[in-house]
């Protein structure tokens, strides 16, 4: 039960003798953690990959909610709460050791190119500017709290 963030922690839970394991935060640091455990292998995804998956959660948010300033902005607090997880993704072309394990918050580090860097922050701007890449400019006087405790948490 939780606690999975690499096919070697979902191998491992499975060799228990339980019926499933089940995956939480794991999912939401790492949406392809599904494909490297069916895979049985570690993807080094790209920033530009990644920014795609955000691309594609934008667009399912205004599909769902309306482009609207409302729809908009509802997409973006989405957005900017899973951003809170997935900055504690290290890239496995950047680990000196494998498999990440889910309770290490990453060091800061410089990425392999802007994005990956920008993504790889935890600070709240920095996911500001992400969204504001994806969804355009934030609103006069926009704040964002995590509701969990980050480091960005204020």
């Amino acid at each position: 039960n939780g606690d999975i963030l690499s096919y070697e922690d979902a191998n491992r839970a499975m060799q228990t003798g339980v019926s499933g394991i089940m995956i939480a935060r794991g999912a939401l640091i790492k949406p392809w953690l599904f494909t490297e455990i069916k895979e049985q292998r570690h993807w080094d995804i790209s920033s530009s990959e990644r920014f795609e998956i955000l691309r594609d959660f934008t667009h399912y948010g205004l599909e769902h909610w309306g482009s609207d300033t409302q729809g908009v902005e509802k997409t973006r607090k989405f957005l900017l709460e899973w951003l809170s997880f997935l900055c504690r993704y290290i890239p496995v072309g950047l680990l000196e050791h494998l498999p990440q394990k889910i309770n290490e918050r990453p060091p800061y580090y410089l990425g392999r190119d802007y994005l990956e860097t920008l993504m790889a922050s935890q600070n709240v701007e920095d996911w500001i500017r992400i969204s504001e890449l994806l969804l355009g400019p934030v609103p006069t006087n926009f704040t964002f709290l995590p509701k969990h405790k980050a480091n960005s948490y204020r």
